[in-house]
């Protein structure tokens, strides 16, 4: 990457386009986008340890009253917090009669089951045991070793991140038909951006594309984010593969260098007629050095609705692009 293509810091975060370009005069990215690239990538992401950590929910989806419940791969998981604060993980039917624990209340750090009162504190009890659990203070983790079947690690492979406590931070969730390396794939396509977005992103230019001889630092990509009208955000952000199932971008220059966005794939099992379920899980931590940005932190509040609504649009689009893939390999029609 050279540095004369570098996007410059700015006095002002917002630059004004000058001369729009239509979205079908916009320059084609289809010869770049090379089949072979996407899918060295997400194999070389797949080959990566994931130490059998599942990210199943927000680290505020487990308030101290009641759990979180998710299915993983067609195991239920519950997750709730001990009367020290700290999560407690499990299998989510209880031991008794089944009865789906994400359903029962927390009452002084201890689970208690509606149906018949049996009450768990996340000791093994009655032939249920405890699941290694990881909150990373953005996200929920459960470790399960048996679905994995890899060599367990002590904790996940959590992203680096800006300092939660001078960042503005969202969490998204979504579901689609279709398997995480599908979610993955779709990550590992940044060309697809300004063409399947053009209501987000516009100037969209790959600078660097990783190759199996020179895996380099990941896809990187200068862009513009769209605000209003000709204003725009110009930034240079970076896709990398962590683990199997996340990919991050990283804004690495123009406004808000060093924020985040987490993007993880987590198997929720077949539906009724047999299809692959996916969930997304996406972590938006946005950071910057401006001055101003202490005033944004004090109403997150109300931005973080914003920004879930904002992830919630790219992927509406991006799960339907995930599902189609998902559609042409199940049917042996994929063209990649």
């Amino acid at each position: 990457m050279s540095p004369d293509r570098s996007v410059p810091r700015r006095r002002l975060p917002l630059s004004l386009r000058r001369r729009p370009v239509s979205w079908e005069h916009q320059r084609p990215t289809w010869r770049e986008a090379r089949p072979a690239v996407i899918a060295q990538a997400l194999k070389r992401s797949q080959a990566l340890p994931a130490g059998n950590w599942y990210v199943i929910g927000a680290s505020r989806d487990v308030p101290a009253d009641r759990p979180l419940g998710r299915t993983v791969a067609g195991q239920e998981v519950v997750v709730w917090r001990d009367a020290e604060n700290r999560l407690v993980a499990g299998p989510g039917i209880c031991p008794h009669l089944g009865a789906p624990l994400r359903d029962s209340p927390v009452r002084c750090g201890t689970l208690v089951c509606h149906w018949h009162g049996l009450a768990l504190d996340g000791t093994a009890f009655a032939g249920w045991g405890p699941l290694p659990v990881h909150d990373d203070g953005l996200l929920v983790w459960v470790r399960l070793d048996e679905l994995g079947g890899e060599q367990p690690l002590d904790a996940p492979v959590v992203p680096t991140r800006p300092a939660l406590a001078d960042a503005v931070s969202a969490v998204y969730q979504g579901a689609g038909t279709c398997e995480t390396e599908d979610v993955v794939a779709n990550r590992l396509d940044p060309w697809h951006g300004a063409w399947f977005h053009p209501y987000s992103f516009v100037d969209l230019t790959v600078v660097h594309a990783p190759t199996d001889g020179d895996p380099g630092d990941g896809f990187a990509v200068d862009v513009s984010f769209k605000l209003a009208g000709r204003l725009v955000v110009p930034v240079r952000a970076v896709f990398t593969a962590p683990e199997p199932r996340t990919v991050v971008m990283h804004i690495t220059e123009g406004e808000g260098a060093g924020s985040v966005v987490e993007t993880h794939a987590t198997p929720l099992g077949p539906d009724d007629k047999g299809r692959p379920r996916t969930a997304v899980i996406e972590a938006i931590v946005a950071a910057s050095d401006r001055r101003g940005f202490a005033a944004a932190r004090g109403i997150a509040p109300v931005l973080r609705p914003v920004m879930r609504a904002a992830a919630g649009r790219l992927w509406r689009d991006d799960l339907a692009y995930a599902e189609r893939r998902w559609e042409l390999r199940s049917t042996g029609r994929f063209p990649g």
